[in-house]
C-alpha cells in the first residue's frame, strides 16, 4: 500500500471539510465537530489525527468540566505556519508576515521604484521576506502561502499584470512562476485596489456584504465587493474607475493614452500639477498633503475638488452597485475630511436617494495596513482552502 493510499485510509480523505470547521479559531470538542458534521467519532478522530499530525490542529487546554474527566477540545494552531502579504506601490513595497488567522507578526517597509522592473521588485520582496522570518526564528520552509497586490491590472487566473500604466517591464510578466523558483508554496497575486478592499473590509467592516474601496494616489481605482464576494469581473479590471472620463478632464491628457480621465484631474500628481500651475511649488501628492495639513487654504480647495470630481464617478457607482459603504484610502485620503466632504457634496446630491439612505462614506481605517492584511487574507484563504489542505493531508 502506497503512502498515499495509506494515508486516505486513516482518514485524511475529508480532513479538508473538518479542517474548515476549525478555522475561526474557536476550540471544540470531538463530540462537537461529531455533532456539526454527523460523523462518528471515530471517523472525527482519524480526520483530527491526519489534522494534527499537519500541525494545522492541536490540544486546547482549558475545557471546562462538568464533572469527572474535562473534556478534550481542539483547536487550529495559528503559529504552525507563516504568511506574507505584500503591497507594491509606485515607490514602495509593505511585506507583512502573519499567522494563519491572519494576525500581524511582523511588518517591514522599504522605498522601491515599481519602474526597475518586476525582477529588481520580487527580489527586494524576496529580502524581506527573509528578513522577517529570521526575526522569528523561521524560514521558508514554513511559509504556507504568499500575496502580492500590484499597483496595475493583473490577470487574477495567472497572476500576470496586463499592461499597467506605471510599470514598465511589468507587463505580462510571470509573478507568480518567477517566485515560486525560489518559495516552494502558492503565490497569489492581484491588483492592488482588490487586495486592499479585501482587507479594509475584514478588518473595519466583516459584516457588510455590499463594499466599495476607493485608492487615490499616484492613480486611482477601486475593489468591489458585492454579496460578500470580490468581484473582479471578466478580465479582472472591475472597478477601474480611474479612466472614467468626467467634463473637467475635457482635454487634459492621462498617461493611459486617452484624455479627460478621471485620474488625469483628481490623483495625487494631478492635483500637485494644478497647484504648481498656480506658482506653487509643489512635486507630488505628499507636498500636497503637507499643505494641507498647514492649513493652506488653496491646496485644501484643490483636494476639495478632486474629492468632487471622484464623487461624479462614484455617483454613478452608487447607482449601479448600490454599496452600503465607500471607504477611501490611499496617500491623498490622508487629506482627510478634505477629500471626503468633497465625494459626499457630488453623491448625497446627485444618486437616487433609496441608494443614500444608509450610505457610509468615510476614511479607510486600515491606512496603509489595508493591502497587506488583504494580500494575507489572499494567501490564506487559498493555502487553507479544501483542495490544498487534501493536498497537504495526502503527502503527510
Amino acid at each position: 500500500m502506497s503512502d498515499t493510499t495509506r494515508s486516505s485510509a486513516l482518514g485524511s480523505a475529508g480532513a479538508s471539510e473538518l479542517f474548515q470547521l476549525l478555522r475561526d479559531g474557536r476550540p471544540r470538542t470531538r463530540a462537537e465537530l461529531a455533532t456539526m458534521t454527523g460523523l462518528a467519532r471515530s471517523t472525527i478522530g482519524l480526520r483530527l489525527d491526519a489534522l494534527i499530525e499537519l500541525g494545522l490542529v492541536g490540544p486546547f487546554a482549558d475545557a471546562v468540566s462538568t464533572g469527572g474527566r474535562p473534556p478534550s477540545r481542539v483547536a487550529l494552531v495559528p503559529s504552525a505556519r507563516v504568511v506574507l502579504g505584500a503591497d507594491f506601490g509606485a515607490g514602495h513595497l509593505n511585506v507583512a508576515l502573519t499567522d494563519l488567522m491572519g494576525d500581524e507578526l511582523a511588518v517591514l517597509r522599504t522605498e522601491i521604484d515599481i519602474a526597475d522592473g518586476p525582477v529588481a521588485g520580487l527580489t527586494a520582496l524576496l529580502t524581506a521576506a527573509d528578513t522577517l522570518l529570521s526575526g522569528f526564528s523561521r524560514s521558508r520552509d514554513d511559509l504556507i502561502g504568499v500575496g502580492i497586490g500590484l499597483p496595475g491590472p493583473v490577470q487574477f487566473g495567472t497572476g500576470r499584470p496586463v499592461n499597467p500604466p506605471i510599470m514598465p517591464g511589468w507587463d505580462g510578466f510571470d509573478v507568480p512562476g518567477w517566485m515560486r523558483r525560489h518559495l516552494d508554496v502558492p503565490v497569489l497575486v492581484d491588483n492592488d485596489v482588490n487586495i486592499m478592499a479585501l482587507g479594509e473590509r475584514g478588518h473595519a467592516f466583516p459584516d457588510t456584504d455590499h463594499f466599495l474601496f476607493v485608492k487615490v494616489a499616484t492613480g486611482i481605482g477601486s475593489g468591489i465587493i458585492s454579496g460578500g464576494r470580490l468581484q473582479r469581473g471578466a478580465q479582472g479590471i472591475a472597478g477601474d474607475i480611474g479612466h472614467v472620463q468626467i467634463p473637467r478632464g475635457a482635454g487634459i491628457a492621462c498617461h493611459c493614452g486617452n484624455v479627460g480621465c478621471l485620474e488625469a484631474v483628481a490623483s495625487g500628481p494631478a492635483i500637485a500639477r494644478a497647484l504648481r500651475a498656480s506658482g506653487r511649488d509643489v512635486a507630488g501628492g505628499r507636498e500636497v498633503i503637507d499643505l494641507v495639513r498647514r492649513g493652506d487654504i488653496e491646496a485644501i480647495q484643490a483636494v476639495r475638488q478632486a474629492g468632487r470630481d471622484l464623487g461624479e464617478v462614484l455617483t454613478a457607482c452608487v447607482n449601479v452597485i448600490n454599496p452600503s459603504v465607500i471607504a477611501i484610502g490611499g496617500s491623498v485620503a490622508q487629506a482627510g475630511e478634505h477629500l471626503i466632504a468633497g465625494v459626499r457634496e457630488i453623491v448625497y446630491t446627485r444618486s437616487m436617494p433609496l441608494a443614500t439612505e444608509h450610505l457610509s462614506i468615510v476614511q479607510s481605517r486600515s491606512g496603509d495596513r489595508a493591502a497587506m492584511i488583504g494580500a494575507s487574507m489572499l494567501a490564506i484563504h487559498h493555502a487553507l482552502s479544501p483542495a490544498a489542505i487534501d493536498e497537504l493531508a495526502a503527502a503527510v
